[in-house]
């Protein structure tokens, strides 16, 4: 599999930022690691390796990029309203520098973004604030309402970084044309703690008329075997 590193000083976070892109052509898919975890996590976890195939054929190309999750909303010591702000930050990294970087390289138009547990959150999170971008989002095992980390704080950029409250609160006409039009994957276990956010998570959807494909596996469900399994059968679409 072609594998290339890439490092710069984004503007948008003001630091160094790094990620990892795997694979030649193909559908991108923009891979968030797990809650503070780094980009080489899901090459560390032999996750990329279970699509090899795929990768090979040109099917899929994968951006694998790094959180800032200890600096926005794991950083206890600052305010609700500076961990939202961060994730705003991080948020235009990826979609001022990741995304042209990704256009760039790859002119296919399907852009998927997933991820595992608080990786879910940043697959659903950029992908329902960037419809015009973003065409699959498959969620693992995740958590999809912020405000526990807000610790009951309200301010826009909570709202703004809250996939449950972006997407109830969405009016926009031409946006929510742009939803109707995605591909939405959550799958989680149905004893994972986490199973009553992807359900309000798919209520929310259904709401507002966007589809959605909610898949509860039996038992816990909420480690890398399990997200193997799921990234092999729903990567593609709602099998």
């Amino acid at each position: 599999m072609h594998r290339e590193y890439r490092r710069w000083h984004s503007p948008s976070l003001n630091r160094e930022m790094e990620l990892l892109v795997v694979g030649h052509a193909g559908a991108p898919v923009l891979v968030f690691p797990t809650s503070m975890g780094k980009f080489y996590e899901w090459e560390d976890r032999g996750m990329l390796e279970l699509l090899r195939w795929q990768v090979d054929q040109g099917w899929l190309q994968f951006y694998c990029v790094d959180s800032v999750d200890a600096e926005s909303w794991y950083c206890r010591r600052a305010h609700p309203g500076a961990r939202a702000y961060r994730q705003t930050q991080y948020d235009d990294y990826l979609y001022h520098e990741v995304l042209p970087l990704v256009r760039d390289r790859n002119p296919n138009p399907f852009l998927i973004t997933v991820g595992a547990s608080f990786g879910a959150y940043h697959a659903m999170n950029f992908g329902v604030r960037h419809p015009d971008a973003v065409r699959r989002v498959v969620g693992l095992s995740g958590i999809y309402d912020i405000r526990r980390w807000a610790g009951g704080f309200e301010g826009e950029h909570v709202h703004l970084n809250n996939p449950v409250q972006f997407v109830g609160g969405e009016r926009d006409p031409y946006r929510l044309s742009l939803l109707y039009g995605m591909d939405i994957v959550m799958a989680t276990g149905r004893e994972d703690p986490l199973v009553e956010s992807a359900r309000e998570m798919s209520r929310v959807l259904w709401g507002r008329g966007i589809g959605n494909a909610l898949r509860e596996w039996d038992g816990w469900a909420h480690d890398w075997d399990y997200w193997g399994r799921m990234l092999t059968l729903y990567i593609n679409g709602h099998d």
